[in-house]
C-alpha cells in the first residue's frame, strides 16, 4: 500500500516579522507558540487525509457515487473527511469547520477550517496521481494557512502568512519555495481543472486567448496545477467554476511563495466562484482577460 511520508518543518519557521506580514488578519493576536501549533496541526491533518485516501487508491475497496450535480463522490472521500473532522473535533473543538462532503459546523471563535480530501476525484477514480489533498485554515474569513498535498506523488506545499511556502517530497526537510521569474506567458505554462468550465462560464474566448498566449497548456489541474505555480514549474493556474474548500489552502500557499491569488475580479475572495494565480508578474495581463466575465 502506498504510504504518504512525514515531512518536516524547520524549528525556526517563525521569524519575529510573521504577525506584522501585510496579508496578517486584523485583530489577530496569536502568539508564535499557538500559530506553529497550528501549522503542526494542519500538516497532521493533510497526513491523515492522505493516508487514508492512499488506502483506497487503484483499489477496487469503494464505489464511485453521482451527488445532484453529478460530481462523483466516493468511500474515500467521506472517510478521509470523517478522520479529518475527528482530529479537529478534538484537537481545536472551538474553531469552525467546512468540507466538501459533510458540510460546516459553526465554531465559537473565528478560526475555520476549510477541507477537501479529495480535490480532484475524477483523476483520483481513474487511477491518475494527480489528485490533492487540501487544509485550509482561514480567520474571520481570510486565508491563513493552507496545505496542499498531492498523496499519490507524495508531495507537499506549505503556506503560512508571514512564514513563507515550504516544499516537500518523498521524506525529510522542507525546502523554501517560490514561484517562478518568467515575465511574460508567451514563455510561460497556463494549468486549468477542466477546459469545458470556462465554457460553463461562458468564458471560451477567455480560455482561446490564454491558450494562444501561452507556450505551453495542459490540464494539470485542481490542487496539483496550483502546487506547480507555488513551485515555479507553472506561471498561471485558471479556475471558472471553484468552492471555498478547493481554494482555502491555495491562498496563501501561492502569496507566501511569491505569486498572486484572485478572483477573476481581482479581489481575494475565497467565495467568488472563480479564481486564478500565477507568479504575480503575468498576473495583471491575465487579468485584464478574465475580468470581463467575472
Amino acid at each position: 500500500m502506498y504510504r504518504f511520508p512525514r515531512l518536516q518543518l524547520p524549528q525556526d519557521l517563525l521569524g519575529r516579522e510573521y504577525a506584522q506580514s501585510p496579508d496578517w488578519p486584523l485583530g489577530l493576536e496569536l502568539g508564535p507558540e499557538e500559530f506553529r501549533a497550528r501549522i503542526d496541526f494542519a500538516m497532521e491533518l493533510a497526513q491523515i487525509a492522505s493516508q487514508v485516501t492512499l488506502g483506497f487508491f487503484r483499489t477496487k475497496a469503494y464505489q464511485v457515487e453521482r451527488k445532484s450535480d453529478r460530481s462523483p463522490v466516493t468511500a474515500a472521500d467521506k472517510e478521509a473527511e470523517r478522520a479529518v473532522r475527528e482530529a479537529i473535533s478534538k484537537g481545536y473543538p472551538q474553531d469552525g469547520l467546512l468540507g466538501e462532503e459533510f458540510g460546516s459546523l459553526a465554531g465559537q471563535n473565528d478560526f475555520e477550517w476549510i477541507i477537501d480530501p479529495i480535490d480532484g476525484t475524477k483523476s483520483f477514480i481513474s487511477g491518475v496521481p494527480l489528485y490533492s489533498t487540501l487544509v485550509g485554515l482561514t480567520y474571520q474569513g481570510r486565508p491563513l494557512i493552507g496545505v496542499i498535498a498531492i498523496p499519490a506523488l507524495g508531495e507537499l506545499v506549505m503556506g503560512a502568512i508571514g512564514c513563507g511556502a515550504w516544499y516537500g517530497q518523498d521524506s525529510g526537510a522542507m525546502q523554501r519555495c517560490r514561484v517562478s521569474s518568467v515575465e511574460s506567458l508567451s514563455d510561460g505554462l497556463f494549468l486549468t481543472s477542466q477546459v469545458d468550465n470556462f465554457n460553463r462560464r461562458g468564458a471560451q474566448d477567455a480560455y482561446q486567448a490564454l491558450e494562444e498566449s501561452a507556450y505551453v497548456s495542459r490540464s494539470w489541474g485542481d490542487g496539483y496545477g496550483y502546487l506547480l505555480v507555488a513551485t515555479g514549474r507553472g506561471e498561471l493556474m485558471v479556475d471558472p467554476i471553484v468552492n471555498p474548500w478547493d481554494v482555502a489552502a491555495v491562498a496563501p500557499v501561492i502569496t507566501e511563495a511569491g505569486g498572486k491569488f484572485t478572483s477573476w475580479a481581482g479581489q481575494v475572495d475565497l467565495r467568488a466562484g472563480h479564481c486564478f494565480a500565477s507568479n504575480g508578474l503575468i498576473h495583471d495581463d491575465v487579468l485584464r482577460v478574465l475580468k470581463p466575465y467575472a
